[in-house]
C-alpha cells in the first residue's frame, strides 16, 4: 500500500474527499423549501426512500454545515461560507418552529413541511432524548458561528431539561432502550460530547452558565475513564446500575469497538478544554485496545460487537432485545466506526509522546485507512458518498442501522475534524505527523 502520510498529504486528501465525494451527494439533500435535509435513502444512496425528517439527523445536520461554514471563514475549507450559514439556519429555524412539545422536550420524527409524527405508531412523540441531545449540539455551533445569544440560551435550556430527565430518571433512549437495572456508556458519552460544545460556546460569551457546564463535562470525561473504563483498558458498554460486579452476561460482556474510539476522542477534547492532559494520556491504551479486540484478522476492519476477550459476544443470555441485536449483528462492518476510527489514531497520534505509541497509532491509522477507501465509498462517482453498511467480508448490505436513514454526521463530521488537525502543521516545521 502506498503510505498515505503527512499533515499536508493527510489534509489535502481528505479535502478532496470532502469535496468531490461526500459534499455533492449531501448538498443535494438539503430541503430549500422547508430547511432541513433528507436523510431517507437507500444504503447505496441512489434513491430518496421518503421526506421525513429525524430530528437526531436534523441537529447534527446543523452542526456539519454551521463547522463548514465556520471552516470556510477561518481560509481552511475553499466555498461559499454565507450559503451554508443561511441553510443551516434555515434549518435551524425549521427545528426551533416544530421540533418542541408542549413539555420542552423535542419530537423524535417530523414530516417534510413539520409535523409531529410517531416514529413507531402508539410509542408517542417523546421517545429518545438522543434527539433532544443533537439539537444542543447543533444549536450551539450554529451559535458559535453566528454570535447569536438568543440561540445559546435556547440550547442551555434544552440541556437543562435533558439533565432533568436523567436525574428524574424519565429516560427513553430509542432506537436502543438502556436495559432493565443496567447504565450505559452511551449516554455518558454523548453527554460529554454536548457539554464539552456547550463549553467551548459558553467560554466564546463569557456566559455565566460556563463553569458549571465545565464542570459537567469533567464529571462526565470522568465517569468514562473511572466507572466504564475496566482494567483490562476496555470500554465496558453496559454496567449495573447499583455497585456490584457485573454478570456474565453478553449484555455486560459485550464491547462495541467504534463507540469506544469515538469516546476516546471526546474525552481528548474535553481534557483540551479543561487543561487535564493526564486524563488525554489515558485514552492511548484503550485506543490501542479497542483495536485488539475489535479489528478482523481474517477480512479487515472493525466489527459492530465483540466480546470482552476478543470473538464474537459470548455469555449468558437474558432475551432482552438489546441483545439480539449484538448477536445477529456482531459481524457487520459499519461506516461510522471506521470514521471514528480514521481520526481517532491521528489525533491520539498528535497526542502521543512516545515512539512506541507514535508507531504503534500510525500502523493502527493506515490499516484502517487501507480498508476504509477499498470498502466503503460508493464506487459510482455520479451517486458519491459511502455504502455504509457492509457485511463481514464487506459486500454491501441494504439494511438501515437505528434510524432508517443514511445519516452524514460520522463521516463528515470526522473528515472535518481531521482537516483542521492540520490546518495549522507544516511537514517541514512546527510539529504535525511524518
Amino acid at each position: 500500500m502506498h503510505e498515505l502520510w503527512g499533515a499536508q498529504t493527510l489534509q489535502a486528501f481528505y479535502r478532496r474527499h470532502l469535496l468531490e465525494d461526500l459534499l455533492p451527494f449531501w448538498s443535494k439533500a438539503v430541503d430549500r423549501r422547508y430547511g432541513g435535509m433528507f436523510t431517507c435513502f437507500t444504503n447505496s444512496g441512489d434513491e430518496r426512500i421518503n421526506t421525513d425528517k429525524y430530528t437526531w439527523s436534523q441537529g447534527r445536520y446543523i452542526w456539519i454545515w454551521s463547522r463548514i461554514a465556520r471552516l470556510i471563514g477561518q481560509g481552511v475549507l475553499p466555498g461559499d461560507a454565507s450559503a451554508f450559514r443561511r441553510e443551516a439556519e434555515q434549518a435551524a429555524d425549521f427545528l426551533r418552529r416544530h421540533v418542541y412539545l408542549d413539555n420542552g422536550n423535542c419530537a423524535f420524527l417530523l414530516t417534510e413541511d413539520g409535523r409531529k409524527k410517531e416514529s413507531v405508531p402508539g410509542q408517542g412523540l417523546d421517545t429518545s432524548f438522543y434527539a433532544d441531545c443533537f439539537v444542543v449540539l447543533g444549536l450551539a455551533e450554529l451559535a458559535l458561528l453566528n454570535e447569536r445569544n438568543d440561540m445559546i440560551e435556547e440550547a442551555l435550556a434544552l440541556y437543562d431539561r435533558i439533565h432533568a430527565r436523567l436525574s428524574g430518571g424519565r429516560i427513553r433512549s430509542e432506537p436502543y432502550p438502556i436495559p432493565e437495572g443496567l447504565k450505559s456508556h452511551s449516554v455518558h458519552m454523548i453527554l460529554l460530547n454536548i457539554s464539552g460544545q456547550l463549553t467551548e460556546t459558553l467560554a466564546h460569551f463569557r456566559h455565566p452558565a460556563c463553569q458549571r457546564v465545565r464542570q459537567d463535562c469533567l464529571a462526565y470525561a470522568e465517569s468514562v475513564m473511572n466507572e466504564f473504563l475496566m482494567p483490562d483498558q476496555r470500554i465496558a458498554e453496559l454496567l449495573p446500575a447499583e455497585p456490584g460486579e457485573a454478570p456474565s452476561t453478553v449484555l455486560c460482556r459485550h464491547v462495541n469497538p467504534g463507540h469506544t474510539l469515538e469516546s476516546m476522542w471526546f474525552v481528548i477534547h474535553a481534557a483540551g478544554l479543561l487543561g487535564q492532559s493526564d486524563l488525554a494520556v489515558r485514552t492511548l491504551p484503550v485506543i490501542r485496545r479497542a483495536f485488539e479486540l475489535g479489528w478482523d484478522t481474517e477480512h479487515g476492519g472493525l466489527l459492530r460487537f465483540v466480546d470482552r476477550d476478543g470473538g464474537p459476544p459470548a455469555g449468558q443470555r437474558t432475551g432482552d432485545p438489546y441483545e439480539t441485536l449484538i448477536m445477529d449483528t456482531w459481524d457487520s462492518k459499519l461506516w461510522w466506526p471506521h470514521s471514528e476510527a480514521l481520526y481517532s489514531t491521528l489525533l491520539a497520534y498528535e497526542l502521543a509522546g512516545e515512539a512506541e505509541d507514535k508507531a504503534a497509532l500510525k500502523e493502527l491509522y493506515l490499516k484502517t485507512h487501507e480498508y476504509v477507501f477499498r470498502t466503503f465509498p460508493q464506487p459510482d462517482r455520479r451517486i458519491g458518498e459511502w455504502i455504509q453498511i457492509r457485511d463481514r467480508a464487506g459486500h454491501p448490505l441494504d439494511k438501515v442501522v437505528a434510524l432508517p436513514v443514511k445519516d452524514p454526521f460520522h463521516i463528515i463530521r470526522n473528515v472535518l475534524l481531521i482537516i483542521e488537525l492540520y490546518a495549522n502543521h507544516s511537514e517541514t516545521a512546527g510539529g504535525g505527523v511524518r
